[in-house]
């Protein structure tokens, strides 16, 4: 037989699977194991979303295709950016997809020919590149570094590269690095994006989920945004509908207009009592989504202070429901670190390198564990002596 696509070859299972491998068989020994390095959430959601996607899941006529998202869903999707970013919303500037993670996979066919070029972060989430590779851009990375707060000088990014570019994709606050950005940041991206023509996609997973007294924002609601700029929004880490997969693209009516037409091509929309559960969640009261931010904050400064403390430096998150800290010292290699530790401790976190050359000698943890686990978990770390080395 013919041999499979070439592009498989830039997809191997690689750290991921051999963390799977060696939790089951620390399971099979009968040892703790204390899982950091998946990040699902952990709480159930809202009593009445579940109760909306019951009811409707009860009527036949809801499993026929829905062919289109149902007008109550984008009204609902209009009245939470406007009364929690302050953004309105036409109904042509909306659009679901199933999660952000289908939707960003997706999003160079519209936008990009082969060979054109996204920009992407170093450290980044993988989709952000593997998403567009799969479409046959060609993917550059601008660099996210600690000392310039990991966040990218755009002024760095060589000219003939911006004249190339069709397409930046920024996330804040960012997954790995756990940082948010200032207004000012906004304001020059957009300003940058307009002088150089090219369109920014921005991926709003996290805002939401923003620490000590801070509100997330909506990239939407700065001046201009609209002209070169489209948002993922998502329903998985603000609702815990992740099985769900339901997010939306919303901004530059072009951008989701053209999504839209390349999607109808592959897709027959979103599963009805899915679309009523997620309207259930966008007009539904905001308590939980409050309180499960401050439980998050707790696991951080439980995590991060924890660690501090026996030894390992490790900075507070300011945003997302992950940490990122530096290997310790005597550590010189990412990977081999999270082997060593998980084998010494059972704890199990992710391998910077996972998330672009840049994440090289770091650590992500999710926080996805109770504090009082956390607090276990650092006991073991400590007991283990794998910092003093």
């Amino acid at each position: 037989m013919k041999p499979f696509a070439k592009r498989l070859d830039e997809f191997e299972e690689g750290i991921f699977q051999a963390l799977n491998d060696k939790k089951n068989e620390l399971l099979k020994e009968g040892k703790t194991v204390y899982n950091f390095s998946v990040g699902t959430p952990d709480f159930k959601p809202a009593e009445h979303i579940m109760k909306a996607v019951a009811e409707a899941a009860t009527k036949p006529e809801n499993y026929k295709y829905a062919l289109a998202d149902l007008p109550q869903l984008t009204e609902a999707v209009i009245k939470r950016f406007q009364t929690r970013y302050g953004v309105n919303l036409e109904e042509t500037e909306i659009t679901s997809v199933y999660g952000s993670q289908e939707g960003i996979a997706h999003i160079a066919l519209p936008l990009c020919d082969p060979g054109d070029v996204i920009l992407v972060p170093n450290p980044g989430y993988p989709i952000f590149e593997a998403g567009p590779k799969l479409m046959g851009a060609e993917i550059k990375t601008y660099d996210l570094i600690e000392e310039k707060g990991y966040l990218p000088n755009l002024s760095d990014i060589p000219k003939d590269l911006v004249k190339r570019a069709k397409v930046i994709i920024v996330s804040y606050p960012l997954n790995p690095v756990c940082k948010l950005a200032p207004e000012s940041f906004y304001e020059e991206l957009i300003a940058w994006a307009k002088e150089n023509g090219i369109w920014i996609i921005h991926d709003n997973a996290y805002s939401d989920i923003v620490y000590d007294g801070k509100l997330g924002r909506s990239i939407l609601s700065y001046e201009g945004a609209k002209d070169v700029a489209a948002e993922f929004y998502s329903l998985s880490k603000s609702f815990n509908y992740t099985g769900a997969r339901m997010g939306f693209l919303v901004g530059n009516e072009q951008i989701v207009k053209n999504f839209k037409k390349i999607r109808s091509q592959i897709d027959y929309g979103t599963f009805l009592p899915v679309q009523y559960g997620a309207i259930a969640a966008l007009t539904g009261p905001d308590d939980g989504v409050k309180e499960q931010c401050k439980v998050y904050e707790e696991r951080r400064n439980a995590l991060c202070d924890g660690l501090t403390e026996i030894g390992w430096e490790f900075e507070r998150s300011e945003g997302t429901m992950f940490a990122w800290a530096k290997i310790p010292k005597g550590f010189s290699d990412d990977t081999q670190f999270v082997m060593e530790l998980m084998e010494k401790t059972g704890v199990i976190c992710t391998p910077g390198s996972s998330f672009g050359s840049l994440g090289k000698n770091h650590v992500r943890f999710a926080l996805v564990l109770s504090v009082e686990t956390i607090k276990e978990a650092i006991s073991k770390i400590d007991e283990s002596g794998i910092l003093k080395k």
